[in-house]
This record gives C-alpha cells, structure tokens and sequence, in this order.
C-alpha cells in the first residue's frame, strides 16, 4: 500500500486514461533513492488493466552496453517487428541484434521505436515502465526519448523513473519528494505502534524518505520506538544500513554480492563467486527473478562496492572478463585496468565499433574515450579521441564531442597530417553546426583535399562570404574533374564572372547517378546559383526521402532545413511548417544550434505569407539571435526576408522595399547573395509600390543577370512578372501573360495573376480583371496566404464582385499540416508503411490520421482522396484559360 501519494496516483491514472483514450503521452518521476518511485511504476502496473506491461529497470553495469535496456523492453514484441516500415525495421533490428546488418542512424531507431510501441499497443493500448532510467544506456535513453516525445495519437504510455541530474528532455517531470508527518505516521503505524514525538522526529530526521523510514525503523529498540530512549543521530537507514547488513555477511557472500553488482546473470555469478546466493537472500539484501540476481534496492548495489576494496572490485572485474565474451569482456578489462593498455584499448575500440554500427553513438563515444585514456601511444590516443568526439556529435552531445576533439587536436600537433587535417575538418563542421560560421570558414579553408574545400565552401556561404567561395572555387579547379569538384568551381566562378553555368549544368547532368543525401544537396545547390529554384527544390526532396530511409547519420535536421525551404517555394506552406517543425525538434534534441536558426527562420517566412505578424517576428527575433553572433549570413537573410514579406504582404511598402534593400547590401554574416536574387522579384514590387521606380530597375537589372542561365518554366515566369511591372502600359500583358503560361509553384501564380488583375481593374477592363482575381484568391485562401487573399478580396470586390470563401472540402484549409502531409503521399500512392518511413511516423499513427481525414474531406478511399487532391491543386486550367480571355 501507498501512503501519501495522492498526487502522484492521479498524475499515473491520468496518463493511463490518456493513453487508453488513444492520446499517448511520457511522465518522468523524479526524486532521491528510496523515496518510492520504483513502488509508483508498480501501482501503474496494477492500473494497468488490460493494457500490455512492458518493463526494463536500468542496470548500473549495463550501462556502457549499448542498446541493453532497449533490449530489455521490447523483447516480448520483437516478433511485431515485421510490422515496421523497412528502414526503420532493419535500423531496429540490427539496434537490438538481431541482424548483423550495420545501421547506423540514431533517428532511424528511435522511429523504429515508436512504431513498434505503437503495434505492440494494439489492442487495447500499451504501458511502458523504465525504472532507474540514470543508469540506462545512452543509446537506449536516446531510443526511448525520441519516442516518448512524439507519442500523440498512439495508444502508449511511457512512464520513466530517475533519480540525480540526468536530463530526460522533452519530458514532462514529476517531483517525487517525501512523505509528510501523517502519511509517515500511517506507514510507520503499519508495522506497529510508534509514539506520536517519535514520528515527528523521525519524519525530520528521514525528510519523510518511505526506504529509510522502514530500514531505519527495523532497526531501533522498543523503547526507542516508544520514546523512552534517545533516537540514534544520525538515524541508520539508506546506504549506511545496508553496509552494516553487508558488513555482517560472510567474505564469500560479500564476494557473490560484489559479482552481482558487476552482472546480474545468476549462472554467471556463481561461476565467478561460488554459491552463496542463500546467504544473501536470507539476508534480504536480493532476489532472483528469470535467472537474473535482482537486488532490493539500488542502495544496496552501492553498499556492496563500499564493502570492497579497490583490488578486490579489480580482481571481480578480472574473473567476469575470463568469463564472457564481445563488449562485455572489454568493459571489465577496461575496468581492471591499473594503466595504459593497449591490448584492452583494442577490445574496447572494438566494441565501439559494433556498438557504432548499431546506432549506439554514445556508448561508442564512452567507451573510445576510455580506450584513448588507455592507449600507451600519443598519436593512437589521439586518433581514438578524434574518433570519440564523432561519436557524441552524432549522439547529440557537442560540448563532449568538442572536448575529446580539442584533446586530439593537443596530441596530434606533432603528428603526420593526415590525422590533424581530419581533426580540422571536424572542427570545422562541428563549428558550422553549432558555432560561428566564419571561423568554420577559417578552418576548413586551411584543407586541401576536394572534399575539404567543399565543406569549406559549404561554410562560405552559409556566412554568405562571396570572396571566399569564389576562391575556394578556383581552388577547387586544381582538382581532378568530378561531381563534387565541378559544383564547387562553378558556384565560385558563377559569383565571380558568371562563367560556370556550363560546370554547374554539367553536375546536374550526372543527378540521375546521385544515391547520397549529401550529394544530393550540392545538386540543388548548382541548381539554385543557375536560378532554377524549382529545380533545385526538387532535388532537395530526393535529399529528404534519401535521408529518412536511409539515414545521414546524425544530419537529418540539416537536410530538413533545405527540404523545409522547398516545401515553401512550391507554395505549401502547410507541409513546410510541418517539415520545419519537425527539424526543429531533431535540431535541439542534438544540439545543432545553427540548425535550430535554419528552421525558425523558415517558420518566419511561413508565417509571413500568412500573416501571422506576431509569430512571424518572434520567430524571426529567435533566429536572428542565433545567426548574427554565429555569422550564418544564409539564416540571418531568412529571417531578414521574412520581416520584408510580412511587410509587403500587409501593404507597408516603404517598410518592406527599405528591408529588401538592406538584405541586398548587407555583407557577410548578415545577408547572402541567395536571398538577395530570389527576393529580387519581391523587392521589385515592393519598390514599385512604394514610388521607387529607379531602385525597381535597378533590381531588376540585377536579377536578370542572376537568371541569365537559367532554362526552367519558373524562373522564366518570374523573370516576365518582374519584366511585365516595369513595362509601359499596354506592353506589359504579353509579359503577365507569359508569366501565367510558365508559373508551374501556385503561390507565384497566384501572386503574378493578383499582380495583372490589379493592373487591369485599373486600366478600367474589370471584367477581364475578375478572372485573374478570382484565380488568385482562390489559390490564396487555399494555401492559407491570409494577407494576400484580403488584398485579393479587396481587389475583387473593387472590380465589381463580391469575393466568396474557401471550399469546404478543401484539403489546404481543412486538414491539420501533418494530415496534410500524410494525404499527399498516400495521393501519390505510398502505403502506409511507405508514409510511415518518409515522416518517421508508425503506420498505425499514418492510418489513425486517414481515419480522420477521409470524412473531413467527405471521400471513402485512396483512389477518392487522389482524385481530390489533384482537383485541388491544380487551379492551373482555370487561371490559363483566364488569362486566355484577357
């Protein structure tokens, strides 16, 4: 029985109500040993009803195993694992062993995860309980968080029990703190009577601790009980009491104990500590459950090691070693160790490097950390500590990654190059994820290889420094011909002189060759500097699908950035604040400071078209105070071009033309010459707007000059709008005409069509004004666009129409971004399973979601739902034939 938990007991129904009711959730409870969480993880169980229990407790020896509590949890379902998507079935699979497949992707497994949680809750949902979670292994904590931060829809509660400063983030805490005097009088009046000054003082004297409280009270006389004697101060209970119960047992059960502290496998423990498990259970310090020795409490794992002596837990370590085999033996050598070793450094980098191959990122990272602590010689030592800080970047940990690497630096400076230029590269990439872009710059540019100069270049123009990619491009031309080298030396020539169109067109002819996320980018990349964003939107999205199923190991929330960003240039904005959203998340749970810059800045763009003015400037202020003082000039010029377009979109074209033009100044760090050419269009009617007829111009000189390469519909159509605003009367139909014909992204067309409907409405031909109008508010309302939709309306209903609303069935308006996503991809004709691997989702959750949505949009199928989602977003027919009848 529980006493005092009032708080607590509600807080576990509530989350079991919530996960029965099909809204999943995570709990953590925190607090000090022995104040009653483990008991709390019980009573859930005992609520549990006709859910599935699954259960691990965090094991302190296990805790350089990667995957062993993960292991432990999901071993009674690991037969629903055929259930998973692909991917994230081989990535789990080979997590837990089962397979000897390398996966390597931590965000893989964690998918892989919820979706196997999800399965195992069928049919009438799903408890999970990780109990003592300090003391889980970093790659299964890692697993269980990113589940448990995603669980909406999922019929699974995940209920966690810590104790010290272990950060479970994302995670909802309770305070577990101690009993107050009357539910200490209650729980000590169970046992037997207790004077009422003697509670009071023993609530005192334990903080109301249940475990101390219990142990303690066993252990005074009657007449202390009863107050006729003094209480012992300090009061013996937690730790101390349970050395004095160990203290009292035999050497050899004192041994048997010290083993089991060390493994808990019972056949293993006797093997290396000989029978004297009756001793210690009669003594009520274990018990042995599934053949694995489980101790009462943590404490008294803590009391067994106090016991020992320093050799004697070395000799342990020793015996265990002899015994087992794989990671195991190479944690115990390490453990044994007095000094340097190499053979043991060995074992261990060895199970790094299965732990490595699994996705155990930061077991790898402890355990090559000790063997370069190890390791007799310095440049072997550096080279497992450079090891060791890729290990915890890819883990999420930067400030660990960033010391082992300054170490390796230390002890490579008098080394052979080779090992200091990989130390470099990663100091600069670790730099341009998490800290100042220009120093990146300084870094990678020392770097002579091709694909240095690329990281280098890469790192010049997230700060926007141009000198510095047009030399890392010339550089790049000494370099053997290849994919990689060609878009490096065209993008540099291209800023230079515009003479890479032909380096650069050459690289996106291989793309159909093009199997790596990473190259994938630089394809879009080449795309971008000949003007062909809608090209190069388009390979950001093969970037995007690669690295879901796949994985980039460690850089999906920097593939999301360019992914989210072409969501938004296609005009969908909803999937684009959805994509962002979601990199967000990735890029604070791995520390990818500059990352989280890259999606807050899109997010502002996003609520700009929408205008969502307060959101758009938190968002913009949020990512401005990350891009400014770390240089990244790319994000900062996001964020800049956001505030612009909420300016323009709102009507304040003074404001908004002054923005843009600043962006087109603003020098490195602040500005990049890519947000500078593709919000050139915008600045030039931003400038109109306001009375700047030569800035206009001049603006667009320029951009003509950009796109000068360029061979796609779209940059084609935005080159006539701009052409078509600056056109004498009468000469500017053609252009807005061309423009309609070759827009293929909705928002643009939309946009140029409101443009040309404005003009003729004022040229007095409101009839032909109509069409365009309407068109444009229909593609407006339907994005969700809201101040360019009432500038739409106000048009239209100055040309002599009353403007009506959105259709009721209309995916953009009525499904949530996430719906949304899901609906278009299963339009597309992905399976479920094939939707739940490109959103790292479980197709349990993919066809909760189409439950919904087939009623909202009032269709019964897939074929049905395609059918509509095609309607809907094809507006083109009816704008061209519009612009037909001007």
């Amino acid at each position: 029985m529980l006493y005092g938990r009032a708080a607590e007991t509600t807080a576990v129904t509530v989350l079991l109500d919530s996960a029965r009711d099909g809204e999943g959730g995570a709990l953590a409870l925190r607090g000090v040993a022995g104040v009653g969480k483990s008991a709390l993880l019980d009573l859930a169980a005992s609520l549990a009803g006709g859910m599935r229990v699954l259960r691990a407790d965090g094991i302190e020896p296990e805790s350089d195993l990667a995957f062993a509590a993960l292991h432990q949890l999901l071993r009674p379902v690991t037969g629903l694992l055929d259930a998973l998507p692909g991917p994230q079935r081989d990535a789990l699979s080979a997590a837990l062993g089962l397979t000897d497949t390398p996966h390597s992707d931590r965000f893989l497994v964690g998918a892989g995860v919820l979706s196997l949680l999800a399965e195992a809750a069928a049919p009438s949902g799903l408890l999970c309980l990780v109990d003592d979670v300090q003391w889980v292994d970093r790659a299964s904590a890692d697993a269980l968080l990113f589940a448990a931060r995603r669980l909406r829809t999922e019929r699974v509660a995940v209920l966690f029990s810590v104790r010290g400063d272990a950060l479970l983030k994302g995670v909802p805490e309770l305070r577990v703190g101690g009993l107050d005097e009357e539910s200490c009088a209650a729980l000590l009046a169970s046992g037997g009577p207790v004077a009422p000054d003697v509670v009071r003082r023993l609530t005192a004297l334990t903080g109301g601790n249940p475990l101390v409280l219990r142990e303690g009270v066993a252990a005074l006389s009657p007449a202390q009980l009863a107050g006729q004697a003094p209480l012992p101060d300090p009061l013996p209970g937690g730790a101390q009491l349970f050395g004095e119960q160990v203290a009292r047992l035999s050497p050899d059960a004192r041994r048997f104990l010290l083993v089991a502290s060390l493994e808990a496998e019972l056949a293993l423990v006797v093997r290396a500590a000989g029978e004297s498990l009756h001793e210690v259970e009669a003594a009520g310090l274990v018990t042995v459950a599934d053949g694995m020795v489980r101790f009462r409490h943590p404490l008294v794992r803590s009391a067994a090691h106090a016991a020992a002596t320093s050799a004697e837990v070395r000799a342990a370590h020793l015996t265990l070693a002899r015994l087992v085999t794989g990671d195991r033996r190479a944690l115990h050598l390490a453990a044994a160790a007095l000094g340097p070793d190499e053979a043991v450094a060995a074992e261990l980098t060895a199970a790094a490097g299965r732990a490595r191959t699994r996705g155990g990122h930061g077991d790898a990272a402890t355990a090559l950390a000790r063997a370069a602590e190890l390791t007799p010689d310095p440049l072997r030592r550096a080279e497992r500590l450079k090891d060791a800080a890729t290990a915890a970047w890819l883990a999420g940990r930067p400030g660990q990654a960033q010391s082992h690497l300054a170490e390796a630096r230390e002890l490579a400076e008098h080394g052979e190059g080779g090992l200091l230029e990989e130390i470099a590269q990663l100091r600069g990439r670790f730099e341009l994820n998490s800290g100042d872009a220009s120093e990146a710059v300084r870094i990678l540019a020392a770097g002579g290889g091709i694909e240095m100069l690329a990281d280098a270049s890469e790192a010049a123009s997230y700060v926007g420094d141009v000198a510095a990619i047009v030399e890392l491009g010339r550089r790049a031309r000494a370099h053997p011909p290849g994919f990689l080298r060609d878009v490096v030396a065209g993008i540099g020539a291209m800023l230079e002189d515009g003479s890479g169109g032909e380096l650069l067109r050459g690289a996106l002819a291989r793309t159909d060759e093009l199997t790596l996320a990473a190259e994938l980018l630089w394809a879009s990349a080449a795309a971008s500097y000949l003007g062909e964003a809608d090209v190069s939107a388009e390979l950001v999205e093969r970037a995007g699908r690669v690295a879901r199923v796949s994985g980039m190991v460690g850089q999906l929330p920097v593939v999301l950035e360019f992914v989210a960003t072409g969501e938004r240039f296609k005009g969908r904005l909803a999937e684009s604040a959805a994509v962002a959203e979601e990199g967000l998340q990735l890029a604070r749970e791995a520390g990818y400071t500059n990352s989280v810059a890259a999606h807050l800045a899109n997010l502002a763009v996003v609520a700009a078209l929408r205008g969502e003015e307060e959101r758009c400037r938190e968002l913009a202020e949020e990512a401005l105070a990350i891009a400014v003082p770390h240089r990244i000039g790319l994000r900062a010029g996001v964020a800049g071009y956001a505030l612009a377009l909420l300016d323009l979109g709102l009507g304040r074209y003074a404001a908004a033309h002054a923005r843009f033009a600043a962006l087109a100044t603003a020098g490195p760090g602040a500005g990049h010459p890519t947000v500078t050419w593709r919000s050139t269009p915008d600045r030039v009617e931003a400038a109109l707007a306001a009375g700047e007829h030569e800035a206009a111009a001049e603006a667009l000189a320029a951009y003509e000059q950009w796109v000068a390469h360029a061979v796609t519909d779209e940059a084609r159509a935005l080159l006539a709008r701009c052409r078509a605003l600056l056109a004498a009367p009468g000469a500017d139909a053609e252009l807005f005409e061309e423009a309609l014909r070759r827009h293929g992204e909705p928002m643009e067309r939309a946009r140029t069509a409101l443009l040309y409907g404005e003009r003729l409405r004022r040229a007095q031909r409101p009839g032909q004004a109509r069409n365009h109008l309407r068109a444009a508010l229909e593609t407006f309302e339907r994005l969700g666009a809201a101040p360019w939709a009432e500038r739409a309306r106000g048009e239209l209903r100055a040309a002599g129409e009353a403007a009506g609303r959105p259709a009721a069935d209309d995916p953009e308006t009525v499904l949530t971004p996430q719906e949304l996503r899901i609906a278009r991809l299963v339009a597309e004709g992905s399976s479920s399973k094939e939707v739940a691997a490109r959103l790292f989702l479980s197709p349990r959750t993919v066809e909760y979601h189409l439950y919904k949505i087939y009623p909202k949009l009032g269709v019964t199928s897939r074929t049905e739902l395609a059918r509509l989602l095609v309607k809907a977003s094809s507006p083109t027919e009816g704008v061209r034939a519009r612009a037909g009848q001007a």
